[in-house]
């Protein structure tokens, strides 16, 4: 089921290959690139789950991705205080590569754009020394869950046309903002740029800033989680430098994106997202990138304002056929064979907002339930919203669920195919006793002999099947034969007790409103009533379903086999006794009175 996610993924790309707008930022060799066309994108779990397409383990270099990372090892190593002295918290408007210093006190507007950024690195070099690389290579390996290397191409390009970054550095210092050695800061952000990464590593990186600075793969505390928290915050506002106003309306994802064509974005306590483009726009974010983030956002429900809806736990209900079986109430063979082989069925009933990060926890349930029963079924009557995407990816999810068949409730018709659908329409139920009921019928289809529309005779009804043959002809002189049409009442309408009843041949279901869970199916070969006399309690109403017959025992008949032929009234008893326990349990009512 797994690769519904990835087969949407790759779709994703496929629309957007053929957009080509955009320039690079310079040499694809000085970038860590290798091939300009080169398109990818991964996604990460908040619990390591990952999903990717295209070119997302070609390596290219992090850039100003490192920069969330880096501000965030200044606030583990100084505190807020001390790092808020030095860099602000607010938008600059400006491009990456702007000065933006505050008038007043010199400060750079945040810690994303190249003046803070370097502003943050001189704390970290200072703090650490010539210690302060490695610390700063480990950290970003943590984060990614593997060991990141740099690439020394990239360094000494960088180091090459490095002119713009050390005035800004210098006048940071003329300022009071940096106060350790300049050239050392330098040194540190171009080496922190220069970090080799794939797509998958920026994945899994913003899937652990999401997940409160630990890696959601290795279990790794990278920040703390206040950290954590503050850097996406800053990354919300400013990330996407002179872009951020409507990278954040429109797709709503704190993000940082790279000149080298990278786009980091992380979806808090959800997901995080990375896509890898080269070529840039007029802001220097990657255009199929930002593109790609777009449609992702949009189709997947991604946008933070729009997912902080899904507060409640996506799955209401996990349970299997033989934990809540269907009303309807079977002979005993039957029911022995569902009491085995209920546990191939699996339920899954789930409610709320159907988004992606929701859609991929019960996808990826789903993945691991197909792979152990029979049948899968997923209760979506509660649903309150689901995506056109997650709608489509649900209809594929058949293809991919083998071994197990996949059943849908859905009342609500949401997954019913339109004539744009190319997927194979799901078996769909409107209600969950329903899709219980086929369940039921396919396992004794498969492990017994079904009998629930077999015609029978006294002779092989459980309840007289093991009666003495004479006292079973007896037997029959008490009992009326009748035949009743769809909806015609069977019992319980005139407001008495109508007595004992043996369903021969079709079914007969108690009326819902009689019904305190629900309305029970009473199938041929099943007996329910009472053997009382006429001051008993009525039986609720109960009507055929389809055309039924049944032998009716009435308390007066009754009465009278009591006193003409008391054995076999007593032999009656004691056959009703055997059985009544377990229609009992699994109708909620007990077939003798």
């Amino acid at each position: 089921m797994e690769q519904v996610i990835s087969d949407y993924l790759e779709s994703v790309l496929t629309g957007l290959a053929g957009n080509t707008a955009g320039t690079l930022a310079g040499d694809p060799e000085e970038l860590g690139v290798s091939d300009p066309d080169l398109f990818g994108v991964s996604m990460t779990m908040a619990d390591g789950r990952t999903y990717e397409a295209g070119d997302s383990r070609s390596e290219f270099s992090i850039q100003s991705i490192s920069k969330p990372f880096t501000y965030g090892m200044a606030l583990t190593a100084l505190g807020y205080k001390a790092v808020r002295e030095k860099i602000d918290v607010e938008p600059s408007g400006d491009a990456y590569n702007e000065i933006s210093l505050e008038a007043d006190t010199g400060r750079p507007r945040n810690a994303l754009i190249n003046a803070g950024a370097l502003a943050a690195a001189s704390l970290v070099a200072g703090h650490y020394g010539d210690e302060a690389f490695e610390r700063l290579r480990r950290t970003f390996s943590a984060a990614a869950g593997r060991d990141l290397t740099m690439n020394p191409t990239v360094y000494e390009s960088a180091q090459r046309a490095g002119d713009r970054n050390r005035a800004i550095a210098y006048l940071l210092k003329s300022q009071g903002v940096i106060e350790h050695d300049t050239e050392a800061a330098l040194d540190l952000y171009f080496r922190q740029c220069s970090i080799g990464v794939t797509c998958r590593d920026l994945g899994v990186m913003a899937a652990t800033l999401a997940n409160r600075g630990t890696n959601p793969i290795t279990g790794e505390e990278v920040l703390a989680p206040g950290i954590a928290e503050h850097v996406l915050s800053v990354m919300t506002t400013c990330g996407m430098y002179n872009d951020a106003g409507d990278w954040v309306a429109g797709i709503g994802l704190p993000a940082k994106s790279g000149v080298s064509g990278g786009i980091l974005a992380a979806l808090p306590g959800q997901l995080g997202l990375a896509v890898f483009s080269p070529r840039l726009d007029q802001h220097g974010n990657s255009v199929r990138g930002t593109e790609a983030c777009r449609q992702l956002s949009e189709e997947l429900g991604l946008h933070f304002i729009r997912a902080a809806r899904s507060a409640r736990s996506t799955v209401r209900a996990d349970y299997t056929l033989a934990e809540k079986p269907s009303p309807r109430v079977r002979p005993a063979r039957e029911q022995a064979v569902l009491t085995e082989r209920g546990h191939e069925v699996r339920f899954l009933e789930v409610h709320g907002d159907m988004l992606f990060p929701e859609a991929e926890t019960v996808i990826q349930m789903g993945a691991e339930l197909a792979a152990s029963h029979d049948v899968l079924v997923i209760d979506i009557s509660r649903l309150d919203e689901i995506s056109s995407r997650i709608r489509t990816m649900f209809l594929r999810l058949q293809e991919t669920s083998e071994p197990a068949q996949l059943v849908f409730v859905d009342p609500g018709r949401l997954l019913a195919p339109d004539e744009a659908d190319t997927a194979t329409a799901p078996l769909r139920f409107s209600s969950v006793d329903a899709a219980a009921q086929w369940c039921e019928d396919r396992i004794i289809d498969r492990y017994g002999e079904q009998s629930g529309t077999t015609e029978f005779q006294l002779s092989n009804h459980p309840v007289t099947a093991d009666m003495p043959a004479d006292l079973r002809e007896t037997l029959a002189d008490y009992l009326e034969g009748r035949t009743y049409d769809d909806g015609e009442p069977v019992a319980g309408a005139d407001g008495t007790n109508a007595g004992l009843i043996l369903v021969m041949a079709g079914q007969a279901r108690v009326s819902p409103q009689a019904a305190e869970a629900g309305a029970t199916l009473y199938a041929a070969g099943t007996s329910f009533g009472r053997l009382v006399g006429s001051g008993a309690l009525p039986h609720p109403r109960v009507h055929a379903e389809g055309k039924a017959s049944v032998e009716l025992l009435t308390p007066a008949n009754y009465t009278r086999l009591r006193h003409e032929h008391p054995q076999a009234a007593l032999l009656l008893a004691e056959r009703l006794l055997d059985v009544a326990a377990e229609q009992h349990e699994r109708a909620g009512t007990s077939a003798v009175g």
